[in-house]
């Protein structure tokens, strides 16, 4: 039966188990108690809840709050039945999460409580109403589309968007819906309609797209472009058909060819004039151009039209092709380009307006020259042609120095602080294949010798020329958001404490350790958890607690060799990985080395505290399949194995103890439905009086007969139920099932029979004991004298004064009180005199070998004595002879029992077993 939580939190024995399964699964698990009013819970709820670092008081607060709804509904629920809700919380950060909790009702509302899981549903929401939105999005996209989209089954129409009203000059769609589709296709288009129709037979084909007349509301007829696609409409085929008025696409098509061929002849102003200059010719476009009309320019000499000198003939001697200021009639200036071509009557000029390109290059000087962003021009051989201000200011030199340089003499290194090499630049790669380079990180040195973390990228400025191309490079100084970066990237791996590798970078070591390619030694992982560190949070606080941490981790670090990662995992638990080491002896003697560094004494604020570590160790070797989340897992369940035996230890890992602490925690689930399932089942041993040989009594003993492992042995269960609070409530359940199951027998066999029945230590804390021991009285109808309360000796010494209490309670019932296994608690006559005992069983371990040792049997003597003393009735358990029991009844010892006197058995072999002398 297990060890109660207090509203603090789960035992650590509890904590450390359940955190050991339940490492790799992302809910957690919690409980709330009816009798406490207060909830407990498993590792992980600070990062569920998004509090990392949160208190335990935090967590519990935000805990209640968020379960709330919960217990309330819970308190009127049958008990079995499953609650489920989903919450909002807000994280630390300020991040809004949803969480679903799921929780069944166990026991009743006095003593039972609620067993739950809460999980992070963020995500699914999200998907849900990604898919909602999307689906939203579809259908206003449709109610919008400037396409009619309609849908016809068995050739009616159900469905058309408001552009189907508008195609077909109906007012709404309520106009078009319900009636054939014939109604609304010329005559002539059906059958062609009808066979492409017919061979869409699969959901989602569509038929090629055609043009189709339609019939308006109006009479008139408009051609479209069809398409027809096959869907499913309300669970049968139906076609979506979507269509496009190319009435005016047709129109706008020749007039676009007509606009192409005259844009293609009138860009350019093209003006004719005879030998002597004088013009003959003059397009729109030169009208346009230069802001006169032909009228105005025909019959005038070149010169005067344009606004500078310009003499055809000279020009084609020239060349053919300069470039001049030129005039527009309201006096601006333009720049042109001017082309010379001869006639046989005189010269045909095109003069291209270049004004806004030159405009738009004095522009983008301007802009490049403005930008905090650096841009380089190079030409093909990699010589700087042009550098802005910030590629001076970034590389801390001139741009005199920069123009007219190689890039080879600006040395650049990649991101380990290698020197980058020629051919890897971006710059040269770009120049010698064309292919653009975008956000490279790079380093490069200074003038004054200071480096720069560069984002650079490369373009060539004739990428469809044939290399090698001139290019532009740009880069911009990211050197403090690195730093900012790393720095985040920091916190974001490593723990803020003690400055150790955090958990996920811990995994992320160890994950690329095991899926290395070249390993070929197995990985050590050791998992380090400080022994009764709570101790000193509890006692001393958070601040000393959080020195001792650093202090741990410091010395974890110096003790490892370079390349082993030290890592806190979080609370006390640290994990330290070695890397090619398969030798155990070695990975022990490293374990007990750092159990050595850690057990020194560290002193905080003037005092010497003393802490101590169990380590689990796991060995992965090459190839282990195993995820680095499940060798942490198996490392936890060594060091939990290694608290197990005693603390202070080492333990490796096998798989034989994953399955033990499986099985654990499988009857230990179990064990929580089991008295309802009817496994438990009482067990009675039969103790005689010495004195008559008569059968007096019989302890009642639990016993659990499970669905798959068959008997389960007390001696594993009643541990299990004793590290929780299941302990009451299968106390309680063990109690009156005896006492009903004694009476009954008592009153068919008219036979006095006592009923003993053994309290664990922990229901000496429950608060309803007495009512507990009350309603199986009254419920099975025993006296209260026929019943006596067996509690061991440690359980009585380890607080007298509140044992005495208790016991005092339950004597005002009326029942008799034994203290058990007498002789392993240290007590002595005074103690047992403030005790409001009956009986004192002695332990089976003095009589065991009784009959063959003169010290044991002194010892049985001396106990006897003591008890007569205080007039306290004496039993003898683990009787397994015949000499053992007379020389019993010769010590003077009143009652015994034993295997040689009955074996447990179920109640209805009582009587069967009952001892004859």
């Amino acid at each position: 039966m297990t060890e109660r939580h207090d509203s603090d939190g789960f035992a650590a024995s509890d904590r450390e188990l359940l955190d050991a399964v339940w490492s790799l699964n992302e809910a957690v698990p919690w409980s709330f108690s009816f009798a406490s009013d207060q909830p407990t819970w498993m590792a992980g709820l600070d990062a569920l809840l998004g509090l990392p670092g949160a208190t335990r008081d935090d967590l519990r607060a935000r805990l209640i709050e968020l379960i709330g709804p919960l217990i309330a509904t819970a308190r009127s629920a049958p008990a079995g039945e499953v609650l489920e809700q989903e919450q909002r919380c807000t994280t630390a950060t300020g991040e809004e999460r949803l969480l679903r909790s799921r929780a069944r009702m166990v026991g009743d509302t006095c003593t039972g409580g609620l067993l739950g899981i809460t999980t992070d549903v963020t995500q699914g929401h999200q998907d849900r109403q990604a898919r909602a939105d999307l689906a939203a999005r579809y259908r206003l996209l449709v109610e919008r589309s400037p396409d009619a989209i309609w849908v016809h089954q068995d050739r009616m129409v159900v469905y058309s968007n408001p552009a189907t009203a508008r195609m077909l000059a109906a007012e709404s769609s309520a106009q078009i819906v319900g009636r054939p589709i014939t109604d609304f296709i010329a005559g002539h288009a059906i059958p062609g309609i009808q066979e492409r129709l017919a061979v869409l037979t699969t959901p989602g084909t569509a038929a090629m797209p055609a043009e189709v007349e339609m019939k308006r509301l109006d009479g008139s007829t408009i051609p479209v472009q069809s398409v027809a696609v096959l869907i499913n409409w309300e669970g049968r085929p139906a076609f979506q058909v979507i269509q496009r008025d190319v009435t005016a696409h047709q129109t706008a098509e020749v007039a676009l060819h007509h606009q192409a061929a005259l844009v293609q002849h009138v860009s350019d102003a093209i003006i004719a004039t005879t030998r002597e200059g004088v013009v003959t010719s003059w397009n729109r476009a030169a009208a346009a151009i230069y802001g006169r009309p032909a009228e105005r320019a025909l019959g005038q000499h070149i010169g005067a039209v344009v606004g500078a000198p310009l003499d055809p003939a000279a020009l084609l001697a020239a060349g053919g092709i300069t470039e001049a200021r030129h005039l527009h009639a309201n006096g601006s200036a333009l720049a042109i380009r001017v082309s010379a071509a001869e006639m046989p009557s005189g010269f045909v000029l095109v003069c291209a307006d270049e004004t806004a390109r030159r405009r738009a290059e004095q522009d983008y000087a301007t802009v490049v020259n403005a930008l905090d962003e650096g841009v380089i021009v190079a030409d093909a051989k990699g010589l700087v042609l042009s550098a802005n201000p910030a590629a001076a200011h970034i590389l801390g030199t001139t741009r005199a120095e920069l123009v007219g340089s190689p890039l080879q003499a600006w040395p650049l290194f990649d991101e380990t602080g290698a020197p980058l090499p020629p051919d890897a630049r971006p710059s040269t790669q770009t120049r010698r294949t064309g292919v653009p380079q975008n956000a490279r990180v790079l380093g490069a040195r200074r003038s004054d010798g200071r480096g720069v973390w560069l984002a650079v990228a490369s373009r060539s400025l004739t990428p469809d020329n044939d290399a090698p191309h001139p290019v532009v490079i740009s880069f911009t100084d990211i050197t403090e958001s690195r730093t900012i970066r790393e720095r985040l990237e920091r916190e974001a791996t490593h723990d803020p404490l003690t400055g150790l590798a955090n958990r996920t970078l811990v995994l992320r070591h160890l994950e690329s350790a095991l899926r290395s390619a070249h390993r070929t030694r197995p990985t050590g992982v050791l998992f380090i958890d400080l022994d009764k560190f709570k101790v000193i949070n509890d006692s001393l606080g958070h601040g000393v607690g959080d020195e001792v941490l650093r202090v741990v981790g410091e010395r974890l670090r110096q003790l490892v060799c370079e390349g082993e990662v030290v890592g806190r995992l979080g609370g006390d638990e640290f994990v330290v990985i070695s890397h090619d080491e398969d030798d155990r002896k070695k990975l022990r003697l490293l374990a007990e080395g750092l159990r050595r560094s850690l057990t020194d004494p560290i002193s905080v604020e003037g005092r010497k505290l003393h802490v101590d570590a169990s380590i689990g160790i796991v060995l992965a070797p090459p190839g282990d399949p195993r995820t680095a989340a499940d060798v942490l897992r198996d490392a936890d369940v060594a060091m939990y194995h290694a608290k197990t035996l005693g603390r202070g230890r080492t333990a490796f890992f096998d798989v034989q103890l994953r399955e033990r602490l499986q099985r654990h925690l499988l009857l230990q689930q179990d064990l929580r439905e089991a008295a309802h399932k009817d496994e438990l089942w009482m067990a009675y041993q039969p103790i005689i009086d010495l004195g008559t040989g008569q059968t007096v009594a019989a302890e009642g003993l639990l016993r659990w007969t499970h669905p798959l492992y068959g008997t389960v042995s007390p001696a594993e269960f009643i541990p299990l139920a004793e590290e929780s609070d299941l302990i009451h409530e299968i106390g309680a359940h063990m109690l009156r099932m005896a006492s009903c199951e004694l009476a009954a027998h008592r009153t068919r066999h008219q036979f006095a029979l006592r009923l003993k029945v053994n309290l664990s230590a922990r229901q000496l804390e429950d608060p309803y004991l007495h009512n507990d021991v009350h309603e199986a009285l009254a419920e099975a109808g025993l006296p209260a004298s026929a019943v006596c309360l067996e509690v061991t000796e440690s359980a009585l010494m380890h607080d007298p004064t509140a044992a005495a209490q208790v016991l005092s309670d339950l004597r005002r019932l009326g029942v008799r009180l034994a203290i058990d296994d007498f002789g392993t608690g240290y007590s002595s006559l005074a103690q047992l005199q403030r005790l409001p005992l009956d009986a004192l069983k002695i332990d089976r371990s003095f009589i065991t070998g009784i009959d063959e040792n003169p010290d044991a049997e002194a010892i049985v003597n001396s106990i006897i004595a003591m008890a007569h003393a205080v007039k306290l009735t004496v039993v003898a358990e683990g009787v397994e002879t015949a000499q053992q029991l007379e020389l019993l009844r010769r010590l003077g010892c009143d009652q015994a029992q034993g295997f040689y006197i009955g074996k447990p058995a179920p109640i209805e072999q009582l009587l069967d077993n009952r001892w004859t002398p």
